[in-house]
């Protein structure tokens, strides 16, 4: 067993949140702070396994001094530093921010996006009935997973993992500016015909079910999908001797998708097609 190198430690800086010191150790953002300190502040794109991309724009915070509202996600916490979470500007901010998403794509799936709504008192109607959405149907093409862009945030969160910071088969990247951005495929190809090794890497970081497995789509779209029936036992993978560990996620004595530990050194949520698809042996009745 390959020992983990000591790091060294860090130093600790003070700051003071909502008229609360808080210690934090130094490199931690404001969000590590403020969920230490037990503040809630959302976020839809920040992934603890990826670099904060500051895309959602959700989790703004007011830090004094400063001239804008600060993405909590991935500023980060400086000793002496001021902030204060739930201000009007910050509130205002996240509300229109959640407008302007739930008027343009499927929040259904996104979890507490509607709570969230309520909280803000958001009003996504307020643009009218004539308001621009994404409105693209489910890309179905492989028999694994499917893409479907009408919950899409563009977060990035998915090309980050297929790309430099994980996986590295860069399948996937943002194409088009404006409202016509996308996340696509080289060509918009099908998926079957692109570079994917179907590892589910975006899966796992999907914040929104814009991506998911294709038995979790199906049992949706049939109403039988219920999380709070389904019971997830971790366990290590069989297939080869790297010992990545598996959450199977169980409804009615029937695997219905995997992921990983986040935490897990091995892993890091991460893994290969057979870890996170392979599981159909498991429950052959034949």
């Amino acid at each position: 067993m390959t020992a983990i190198p000591l790091q060294p430690p860090r130093r600790i800086v003070e700051l003071t949140i909502d008229d609360e010191a808080v210690r934090v150790p130094e490199g931690d953002t404001v969000l590590d702070a403020c969920r230490g300190a037990g503040k809630h502040i959302p976020t839809l794109c920040r992934g603890d396994t990826l670099t904060p991309k500051n895309a959602c724009r959700v989790c703004v915070v007011e830090v004094e001094g400063g001239r804008t509202l600060a993405p909590a996600c991935s500023r980060r916490a400086e000793a002496g530093m001021t902030v204060r979470t739930d201000t009007e500007r910050a509130r205002n901010s996240r509300k229109v921010v959640l407008e302007l998403l739930a008027s343009s794509v499927d929040l259904s799936t996104t979890p507490r996006a509607g709570e969230w709504i309520r909280e803000y008192g958001a009003e996504p109607g307020r643009f009218g009935a004539e308001a621009a959405r994404v409105d693209e149907q489910p890309k179905v093409d492989n028999d694994l997973y499917v893409r479907d862009y009408d919950k899409c945030t563009l977060c990035y969160k998915c090309v980050d993992a297929c790309g430099e910071q994980w996986q590295n088969t860069f399948a996937i990247a943002v194409a088009g500016r404006g409202f016509d951005a996308r996340i696509s495929t080289e060509h918009d190809a099908p998926l079957t015909d692109s570079a994917c090794v179907y590892c589910g890497n975006c899966i796992e970081v999907c914040p929104t079910g814009a991506l998911s497995f294709k038995s979790e789509f199906d049992m949706r779209a049939a109403g039988t999908w219920d999380e709070a029936a389904q019971t997830e036992t971790t366990t290590v993978c069989a297939y080869c001797g790297v010992g990545c560990n598996l959450t199977l996620h169980v409804q009615d004595n029937e695997i219905v998708k995997v992921t990983s530990p986040h935490d897990n050194p091995v892993t890091h949520g991460n893994l290969c097609i057979k870890g996170r698809f392979g599981f159909q042996h498991v429950q052959t009745r034949d």
